[in-house]
């Protein structure tokens, strides 16, 4: 049976590294699951992998889609398993590898089809988030959409919003899309996770976002300036550099905040993928590569 790898876990505990290294044990490719690495104009705040990185086995959805373009979890889901039966044509191994949880979801179970909001509707929630913030979001989903509300992660503004865009849009709440059915794939799924101790994490962390700054985050976010309101810039790198070039924040406050943010992010990164019971987790990735081959071997399925 075709088999998936999939590597996840917290930003900047490693996963690339280890993606190639169990990928060139396969022969085999990787195909990205992050949100935004995918997207060819934003390569620094997205530590996206090296040119030599890329070189080193063939890999899948980075550098595939411009910021001009759209791209969510439906779209993923099918990209994916195209890529996945591409590779699979020449190997029985496909490696994944990222940290956007709902991608990896959207891949392994199947996603409900929520309709897209149209542009002016994602725009005028934006303007209103970013004029009044994390508190009018929040009472505007609790007023509007209270079952939502009642199950919702109420910190994580980027749920909130897509719950408003769809009842703005449809006048139905997100609930009433979701069915939580879970598709059977054809093929076999290895979850495993890499993460590092709390302060390791925090660390590479912030030596990465100085990399970013020295590498030249700030002339990356002027270029976007005019698709900030992309989903993909509405994000941990870009929205504090945005902040800095309107005049709201110094440059030095930019920078921690980044840091703070990601390890943030990488704390929700964490809760995400604990929740499921499939993922076996590896600190730093040691033994990833050996248990992956053992289970392997063991598969009754493989062949």
């Amino acid at each position: 049976m075709k088999t998936i790898i999939i590597i996840a876990g917290p930003t900047a505990a490693g996963k690339t590294a280890k993606a190639i290294e169990v990928a060139q044990h396969f022969n085999t490719a990787v195909i990205s699951a992050d949100s935004r690495q995918c997207y060819r104009e934003i390569s620094i705040g997205t530590a996206k992998p090296s040119p030599q990185e890329l070189q080193t086995v063939p890999h899948y959805f980075i550098n595939s889609h411009s910021i001009q373009e759209e791209v969510n979890a439906g779209l993923y889901e099918k990209l994916a398993l195209d890529y996945a039966a591409e590779v699979w044509k020449d190997n029985d191994v496909a490696v994944m590898c990222g940290g956007t949880g709902l991608y990896i979801k959207a891949f392994t179970e199947g996603i409900d089809n929520i309709p897209a909001a149209p542009p002016e509707v994602r725009q005028s929630i934006q303007e209103r988030y970013e004029q009044e913030g994390m508190s009018w979001l929040q009472q505007e989903v609790q007023e509007k959409d209270p079952g939502f509300y009642a199950i919702a992660e109420i910190q994580n503004p980027h749920r909130l919003i897509r719950a408003l865009e769809v009842l703005y849009a449809t006048g139905q709440s997100i609930t009433t899309f979701r069915t939580g059915n879970v598709v059977k794939r054809d093929f076999n799924i290895i979850k495993t996770a890499i993460t590092l101790p709390k302060e390791k994490l925090h660390d590479n962390i912030a030596r990465r976002v100085q990399v970013m700054v020295a590498e030249g985050l700030l002339d990356e976010v002027r270029a976007v300036l005019p698709y900030r309101e992309h989903n993909a810039l509405q994000t941990v790198g870009y929205k504090e550099v945005f902040d800095y070039l309107d005049g709201k924040i110094s440059w030095e406050e930019a920078v921690e905040q980044i840091i703070i943010h990601t390890r943030q992010y990488a704390k929700r990164q964490l809760t995400w993928f604990r929740k499921d019971p499939a993922f076996t987790w590896f600190e730093s990735g040691t033994g990833l590569l050996e248990e992956v081959v053992e289970r392997i071997k063991n598969s009754n399925d493989f062949r």
